[in-house]
């Protein structure tokens, strides 16, 4: 049984991204913490995170939205309350990457990038952030809700073949703090994440580049590359009573890459 302090018992959660890679093992962390767990995802029959929570358990659900279309992301949030769910725990896990030279980059691509990775973090945590300052404070952890985005380490440097996803991480990082300036009195912590550098699919390029691989781990201080269960805790954290003072934060989990 999860410590108090650290125990999502009795919350829903929101979660994108969750059929892999972070999304995936965030999404089984807070079940492992107590919680419910709803999923957004556009392939429904992608059911293995949904299974593996409520081989926990815990209740899961799958609602249906492509995230780079706004008609579906504006319908999401209403139909999720409509069945009665009370969200006190979102994450806005979902993201994709486009790799093209600055000079060659396409307008469709950082577009879609930019729709998916910022638009939709800026509109479902709106949508359901409106819901919870709601909701009488929760007992257990004295506030009414958690939003949570992933930014990354490019939410800080300009990375290379990535203008589309560099300012869309920059741009969530500072999206955080602007919710947190306006909820945190009103009972909604609002705070960020940033993987370092994750052995996921997203980075797939990176690994298959021997050269870039050696000098990206080369400087990691942990000695090496991130692994998604690596940001169960960090997660789950944010969500529960111990981070009750935490709000407008973007936490980095990266090894030690920034402090190098």
């Amino acid at each position: 049984m999860a410590s108090p302090l650290f125990s999502l018992e009795g919350q829903t959660a929101l979660v994108t991204g969750g059929t892999r890679g972070i999304g995936k093992a965030v999404a089984i962390g807070l079940a492992e913490a107590g919680a419910d767990v709803l999923l957004v995802q556009r392939d429904t029959s992608a059911t293995g995170t949904k299974e593996a929570i409520e081989a926990l358990g815990r209740k899961s659900a799958i609602y249906t939205a492509d995230l780079s279309s706004q008609e579906d992301v504006a319908k999401l949030v209403p139909k999720v309350l409509a069945d009665g769910h009370q969200i006190r725990i979102l994450v806005n896990c979902a993201g994709i990457q486009r790799r093209h030279p600055c000079d060659k980059f396409p307008d469709s691509d950082f577009n879609e990038v930019i729709q998916v990775n910022l638009n939709t973090v800026f509109s479902i945590s709106r949508d359901v952030g409106a819901h919870m300052l709601e909701l009488p404070p929760h007992p257990a952890t004295g506030r009414k809700g958690s939003v949570i985005n992933f930014a990354s380490l490019l939410s800080f440097q300009g990375g290379l073949t990535v203008p589309a996803y560099a300012a869309s991480k920059g741009a969530v990082a500072q999206l955080t703090k602007s919710f947190a300036n306006e909820w945190t009195s009103k009972g909604v912590t609002v705070n960020a994440i940033a993987p370092g550098y994750i052995a996921t699919d997203m980075n797939t390029a990176l690994l298959n580049d021997e050269e870039r691989l050696k000098s990206i781990s080369e400087r990691i201080p942990a000695g090496r590359w991130g692994s998604p269960e690596d940001f169960k805790g960090s997660t789950v954290y944010l969500a529960s009573k111990a981070s009750g003072y935490v709000s407008g934060h973007t936490l980095v989990v990266d090894g030690g890459w920034m402090g190098r």
